[in-house]
């Protein structure tokens, strides 16, 4: 970080601030509104954290190394706007001697994951004089708009809860640290938020139909180029929750069994047409090659972590019948671990606060309602259905592909929202399954919860 930083920063903070308050009125309702502003604050937070963290802890990484990217192309728009935006905008596949002397400079030009970040850092670096902390804003800001989608879409589906789904949405410090700054998780989980709220407008609430699929379809576009596992892991689980909310409204039972084959065959052909022409060639997530890439990237990241914060979960032999085998300890250490014993550094104290709440929330609920009624009220509840099954599928991905508890933290803050925001729901619904309790205008509450 540069003097510079320090200038531009509070200036940019103003900016981003009066956006905010600006749109606030238009994005919230009488509940959700006093969240808008803290949320934006924690993403900001983050993201010059995180900057900061790396520069005088770890001593550089891959956030700098985007940076570094973003410098060779603000270079290259200084000398040329063609140029720069040739490299920002341009088909790698042709060439063009107007930047070849900027490419040997550019280490991930041919790493399309990694370069589309650099594209999108390289966009707000224009706007930003090519200032780190600045695009760490850019990136928080972006970051934040797909949350926030996420957030009144739970907040739609169960307005009850607003509250502690403000808390598992915004205030996970996992979730606003590794999810605000100038890296993939940021945009990621940013496009997820936009997959998630785009998916049930469009398909499920069926409103606002056209602007929801428009939106969904960007986040969508933004995972497969960068993240294409997390929209695969998104894939069955939603068309089963089509299924759930399709057939809780067939009155009759003897229809609801001839239909149910229909949608569970319709969900496996498109799920496995996702699976395999999505990824299809690409190295690290072709199906046929997604056993062998996940034994090849746990063993290396469990070999180069010499500080103790490598796990094990079961050797597998790069199969998927070998992980499937493992899946159940890739479950556990995603959502549960790491212990509080087995903490190195802060970081990793901040990820076993965490696992020891989701620990605590998911033996409490499932004890006090009892093992089977917990079961069924998930079954019941096509939200819920939905958000463990997919915390389950990205758990296990997440699980067997990072090696250490470094790279998990980061890898898996996709499901987190999620996971929490479907025990908070459950824990309302099972109360209200003990306790029964009279909730005066139900419907009044509902459309005020809402924000459209």
């Amino acid at each position: 970080m540069e003097l510079k930083d320090l200038l531009l920063t509070p200036l940019y903070l103003l900016l981003f601030y009066g956006i905010a308050f600006a749109v606030r009125s238009k994005v919230t309702n009488k509940f959700t509104k006093k969240y808008f502003i803290p949320a934006l604050t924690v993403k900001f937070v983050g993201a010059i954290g995180l900057g900061l963290i790396y520069q005088f802890y770890y001593g550089g990484g891959d956030t700098f190394n985007y940076f570094n990217h973003t410098k060779v192309i603000y270079q290259a728009f200084g000398d040329s706007a063609s140029a720069g935006l040739k490299l920002i905008f341009g088909n790698h596949e042709t060439f063009d001697p107007e930047i070849t002397r900027y490419i040997p400079q550019l280490y991930w030009y041919n790493a399309p994951t990694e370069y589309f970040v650099v594209r999108i850092a390289s966009f707000c670096a224009i706007l930003a004089f090519d200032t780190y902390t600045v695009i760490a804003l850019f990136f928080a800001f972006i970051s934040f708009s797909g949350m926030w989608a996420m957030y009144i879409t739970f907040v739609r589906i169960f307005p009850l809860a607003y509250k502690k789904l403000a808390i598992a949405v915004f205030f996970l410090p996992s979730v606003f640290f590794w999810g605000s700054g100038v890296m993939k998780d940021s945009i990621c989980i940013g496009a997820l938020g936009w997959v998630f709220y785009g998916f049930y407008h469009a398909t499920i609430d069926r409103k606002n139909i056209i602007t929801a699929s428009f939106l969904g379809f960007i986040g969508a576009y933004v995972l497969i180029a960068v993240k294409v596992y997390i929209l695969l892991s998104f894939l069955p689980p939603a068309l089963l929750w089509i299924f759930n909310e399709n057939s809780s409204r067939i009155r009759s039972a003897g229809l609801r069994m001839l239909v149910k084959p229909v949608f569970i065959v319709f969900g496996l052909i498109a799920a496995y047409f996702g699976a395999t022409h999505l990824t299809a060639g690409d190295d690290k997530y072709d199906v046929d090659k997604i056993g062998e890439r996940t034994k090849i990237n746990s063993a290396y990241l469990t070999s180069q972590v010499a500080n103790g914060s490598a796990y094990n979960i079961g050797s597998f032999d790069g199969s998927l019948g070998s992980m499937v085998k493992v899946a159940p300890q890739a479950v556990i250490v995603s959502l549960f671990r790491p212990f509080i014993w087995e903490v190195r550094n802060p970081v990793m104290l901040l990820s076993a606060l965490e696992a020891i709440l989701f620990i605590y929330l998911t033996f409490s609920l499932f004890y006090r309602t009892g093992v089977v009624k917990s079961f069924q009220l998930i079954a019941s509840q096509p939200i819920l259905t939905f958000c463990f099954i997919f915390s389950i599928v990205l758990a296990i991905g997440v699980g067997t592909n990072s090696g250490n508890f470094g790279t998990l933290v980061r890898y898996k803050i996709p499901l987190m929202p999620f996971y929490l925001g479907a025990l908070y729901i459950m824990q309302y619904k099972a109360a209200q399954l003990r306790a029964k309790p009279q909730v005066k205008s139900v419907r009044k509450f509902r459309q005020l919860a809402v924000t459209e």
